[in-house]
């Protein structure tokens, strides 16, 4: 008669489940137990249970198969919340077992007594109590489903003495959970409806997003037949921008101008397989097409004029045949010009600047996209790294770029790795971290020492909190608590057993990172780049360029008219994108 853990081990096992990070703790003794008696599970130790979320949100994206992660009771399982947040938000399956506190105890004020139903219930599309080991078997089983049929995050919320109870086997007749695949799109008077207003448009673009994944050439075979520019958010852009003569770079905050631009000139938007946030760059006088797989989450950007539910594969199949193909062009061959403009101003910025120091952030991630591997999986950090990640990585179909995109949290780049690597034990991954985020986490370094896991860590140090301070100069206001006082990064992973490297000469930046990448465990490579770097969004509103001006004025009144100076100098060969 076995444990509960270790029926547990069993169920996931049998899906496809083949390691579990976290972090042990008493309470989760029973689980960590069953996984150290398993010969097809392994325990992936992290430094913090957040990392232990991250890593797992990593696998799910990559593979979307169902990835776990494990906390102790209360600060144990507590610390997974932000890690689950990032999963739930970029809809990946991905299970939570969260030990608690003895049962008998709940609801007195024990010792590190928290209510996880409670916590975790905004995080999740699954989050329950097993108060029994008998209750086991069942709220398993649903907890996996929920995950892998809704692509969010499942709770189950164990005590540790039910981990510790026998349950027999004709007690847990659990089979495999695995997603299930189905054939999903609109129904015929919708498609009818779809092609009447794309074969009445005159100037047809292409919004995609990461509901793009496994339609590629169904998306270029439409594109063709419509003569549309593709614009991709950037949760589509390694489904999207490779391989495509349509292509004309990303819109938002981050893109290109000729994102923007395609978007704004269309009479007709067509969303596929995105959940776009911005409103002020959707077109103001288009008509607008969204095919989701979800329909609560049509039209909720922007008024649309039809809504359809279905996967952008199985849609766009239906949809062709009712299309009429396109013979005009131009408004393809502006976007595509455009796009081309933008793209070299853009190339233009990523170059060693006449050996001038800091270093250009652009040349650096410039210089990592030409020396990764042709099937790199890249991680990046929320704040100025996704910037260049978004701008700089080329996609070919075989590169993979995961990070937190709808949540936005700091310090996910090296957590996101350890998951991407521990996955893909053959593959090189890099990971694209800022020294706010790297020091935020530092600790989960020593996990790749001892996890022995090859990741890159390419840091972006300005000594600040940069994205930050963008925001700030945008607002008009002047920059405070942003600055950082960094260690030398290059000692501190040299001292934790990794490859460490610093440059602050640009001529230093290429042997520095082909040494890092051919080395065979973790490494770090840590640049000084440019702090006063602007990085100017596809359209600049009456509001941020008033925002600037008054940061302009307040700094000097500050005193801190050398601040402003840097920032004209590091910025007096931009070209600005129209």
């Amino acid at each position: 008669m076995a444990t509960v853990a270790q029926h547990i081990v069993s169920a996931l096992r049998i899906s496809g489940v083949t390691r579990v990070y976290g972090l042990p703790g008493d309470s989760l003794n029973g689980f960590t137990d069953a996984i150290r008696k398993s010969e097809a599970i392994t325990w992936e130790h992290v430094r913090h249970e957040e990392a232990a979320a991250f890593a797992a949100t990593a696998e799910a994206a990559l593979t979307g198969r169902l990835a776990v992660c494990a906390g102790s009771c209360g600060p144990g399982n507590l610390h997974l919340i932000n890690g689950l947040y990032d999963a739930q938000r970029n809809r990946v399956p991905v299970l939570a077992v969260a030990a608690h506190i003895p049962m008998a105890e709940i609801g007195s004020g024990y010792f590190q007594e928290t209510h996880p139903q409670d916590l975790f219930k905004e995080c999740s599309v699954y989050c329950e109590l097993v108060s029994t080991a008998a209750m086991a078997p069942r709220i398993l089983e649903m907890a996996m489903r929920a995950a892998v049929e809704e692509c969010g995050v499942a709770v189950v919320v164990i005590p540790g003495e039910v981990f510790l109870s026998r349950l027999g086997d004709d007690a847990w007749t659990m089979r495999p959970v695995v997603a299930t695949r189905s054939l999903l799109r609109p129904d015929d008077d919708s498609l009818r409806r779809a092609a009447d207003i794309l074969n009445a448009g005159t100037k047809v673009t292409i919004l995609g997003g990461v509901g793009v994944a496994g339609a590629h050439d169904e998306l270029i075979r439409l594109a063709g037949v419509l003569q549309a520019p593709v614009v991709h958010a950037l949760r589509g852009k390694e489904h999207i921008e490779y391989d495509n003569p349509y292509d004309v770079g990303m819109t938002g905050l981050l893109g290109f101008a000729s994102g923007y631009k395609a978007i704004k000139e269309a009479d007709v938007l067509l969303m596929l397989g995105t959940d776009f946030p911005y409103t002020q760059f959707y077109p103001d006088n288009a008509k607008l097409i969204q095919v989701d797989i979800r329909g609560s989450h049509l039209g909720r950007r922007a008024p649309i004029d039809l809504g359809l539910v279905g996967t952008v594969k199985d849609t766009i199949d239906a949809l062709l045949p009712q299309l009429v193909p396109k013979n005009d062009r131009d408004h393809l061959d502006r976007a595509r010009d455009h796009y081309r403009r933008t793209r070299a101003s853009l190339d233009s910025l990523g170059v060693n600047d006449r050996d001038r120091t800091p270093i250009r952030p652009e040349y650096v991630a410039r210089t990592v996209d030409r020396l990764a591997a042709d099937d790199a999986v890249f991680t990046f950090d929320v704040g100025t790294p996704v910037i260049w990640a978004a701008r700089y990585l080329t996609m070919n179909g075989r590169r993979r770029l995961t990070g937190s995109f709808t949540h936005g949290t700091m310090a996910c780049a090296v957590p996101h790795a350890i998951g991407a690597q521990t996955t893909y034990r053959d593959r090189q991954v890099v990971a694209l971290a800022g020294d706010g985020g790297v020091t935020m986490m530092f600790g989960e370094l020593l996990t790749l020492v001892q996890n022995n896991l090859p990741v890159k860590v390419v840091v972006f140090n300005n000594s600040s909190l940069n994205f930050v301070e963008l925001e700030m100069k945008a607002a008009g206001i002047v920059n405070f608590g942003t600055g950082l006082r960094n260690p030398d990064f290059a000692a501190v992973a040299g001292a934790v057993g990794m490859f460490g490297r610093h440059v602050d000469q640009p001529g230093d930046l290429e042997r520095a990172l082909a040494d890092a990448f051919a080395y065979d465990g973790p490494a770090m490579v840590d640049v000084t780049v440019a702090r006063q770097e602007l990085t100017i969004p596809p359209a600049i509103s009456a509001e941020q360029a008033k925002g600037f001006t008054v940061y302009a004025i307040k700094t000097i009144l500050a005193g801190r008219a050398d601040e402003l100076l840097d920032l004209v100098t590091t910025n007096v060969a931009r070209r600005i994108l129209d």
